[in-house]
């Protein structure tokens, strides 16, 4: 059974530099420029949290990262770091769970309509101010009617009936305008042309899956193939951010732990941040903020620290910044602000030393015991213990084959939902209750009847709508209820 070391080595100068495992969930910095080492520091820090049993998510947006399911070693270059830093190589596998939007290259990972939410759909669908909230409308109006909203035709089934009935709903609910009723349905055509629609539906991915160990105790390391995924990278930074949420709403309060409970790598962290409208930024800060608390670390890799907002940069303590270019007034403008972010260092010119860096080198500073930056170190990241080359196809299916939740995400459900009850209402051909005098909309549950399910009874209750609405997925950017 792995233990909880005093330190993780992470690189070395004229001292090693560890990690202190204490404050991993005290989050943290990979910058530089592409080419300079960013991935390699990603897979070090991964397989020294592996080896003390901390599950670790990371996506691979290149298709490179599956070879930490082998044992490395076999790579010169590797081999020659090692020398160089007088370290012994001692390869060895991490435990990996693969998965995949798509269902491609990994175990299917979908969510709900519903636990997305109005806010995180309204990014994923480039909708504006207005247009999010007729989505809202749209929300709140199937949750008042007992609607379950699971997948993407039970979402577009709503907003057709919505727009049907706009002027049956405007008292209640507000002006619902075939504009942005139009805007929705294109939206929702875009997302599905880039295979949006097999994300959202059944069975919904279980968090605990996450945070599982394999032989001998070691932490999962939970592999998202990306490389597809990037070229939606809306989808690909939206699901991010649902799933850091949902660690956050549904992991109980662990204090200060030893260890974190899931270490959480988001590669490509600028797209986090594009175009994502302010009330969306401010929840996001609050997440970062908060969830050190839930045992869960958060680390940002990106060219550029200008990439991450001055709430979620400062709270970023453990720094590891590789080579960046001065090439351009912008590119000045990072490496300065890079330099100013670390605990000077008399021995070190950082301002210099960040575009003299070479390939696997960087400047490092990571928090001490009392939560405190080290003064920052120029040093070189030690070798990986795993393979450098990524898995064959044959290699990946049968991780695959061989994991504890095979065949279970594979299995599609389609539950009676909201396209069905519509369906139905419409093949039946009975006629909308009447407006009263008052011009109030007509009682929706009575569309509605039991799906037969708890949960089914529950989407139409206070209580069941805050089950399924997150912290980011919320009508008005405000969490679900205290667990």
């Amino acid at each position: 059974m792995s233990t909880v070391a005093t330190g993780l080595p992470i690189a070395k100068s004229d001292r090693p530099i560890e990690l202190l495992p204490q404050m991993a969930n005290r989050h943290g910095l990979i910058a530089g420029a592409t080419g300079t080492g960013k991935t390699s520091t990603l897979r070090v820090l991964a397989e020294r949290l592996s080896a003390i049993g901390v599950p670790v998510f990371l996506a691979d947006v290149k298709g490179d990262i599956s070879g930490l399911a082998r044992a490395g070693g076999d790579n010169p270059k590797v081999a020659e770091r090692a020398r160089q830093l007088g370290v012994e190589l001692a390869p060895a596998p991490c435990p990996v769970v693969f998965w995949d939007l798509f269902g491609a290259q990994g175990h299917p990972v979908r969510a709900t309509v519903s636990e997305m939410g109005p806010l995180l759909l309204a990014r994923l669908l480039s909708l504006n101010d207005t247009q999010t909230g007729v989505l809202q409308i749209v929300f709140k109006v199937a949750d008042d009617g007992g609607l379950l909203l699971l997948d993407l035709k039970d979402l577009r089934a709503m907003v057709e009936h919505v727009g049907g009935h706009a002027a049956e709903l405007k008292l209640k609910y507000g002006n619902v305008s075939a504009a942005s009723i139009g805007a929705i349905q294109r939206g929702l055509l875009a997302l599905e042309q880039q295979g949006g629609e097999r994300f959202f539906g059944e069975p919904a991915l279980d968090l605990d899956d996450l945070r599982q160990t394999g032989a001998g105790g070691n932490g999962m390391v939970n592999i998202l193939a990306a490389d597809q995924l990037m070229q939606s990278p809306a989808l690909y930074s939206t699901f991010l951010l649902w799933l850091l949420a949902e660690l956050f709403e549904r992991l109980p309060e662990v204090g200060d732990p030893d260890k974190p409970t899931l270490v959480f790598f988001f590669d490509e962290a600028h797209l986090l941040f594009q175009d994502t409208p302010k009330a969306l930024i401010e929840q996001i800060e609050r997440v970062v903020r908060l969830i050190r608390s839930k045992g869960v670390g958060a680390f940002f890799i990106t060219q550029s620290p200008l990439d991450v907002p001055d709430a979620v940069l400062g709270q970023l303590g453990n720094r590891v910044q590789h080579a960046l270019r001065a090439f351009t007034p912008r590119d000045q403008k990072a490496v300065k602000s890079a330099a100013e972010t670390f605990r000077a260092n008399p021995k070190v010119d950082v301002g210099r030393a960040i575009t003299e860096l070479g390939v696997g080198e960087a400047l490092v500073s990571l928090l001490d015991e009392r939560g405190t930056p080290q003064p920052v170190e120029r040093a070189l990241i030690y070798p990986p213990r795993t393979r450098m080359a990524p898995l064959s196809a044959d290699e990946r299916a049968a991780v695959i084959r061989q994991s504890a939740v095979h065949g279970h995400y594979e299995q599609i459900v389609d539950r009676e939902s909201a396209y069905e009850r519509l369906t139905q209402r419409a093949a039946s051909a009975v006629p909308a209750a009447p407006p009263s005098h008052s011009g109030a909309e007509p009682d929706l549950t009575k569309i509605a009847v039991s799906v037969g399910t708890s949960i089914a009874r529950a989407m139409g209750t206070q209580l069941g709508r805050q089950i399924v609405r997150g912290v980011l997925g919320s009508f008005f950017g405000g969490g679900r209820r205290r667990r």
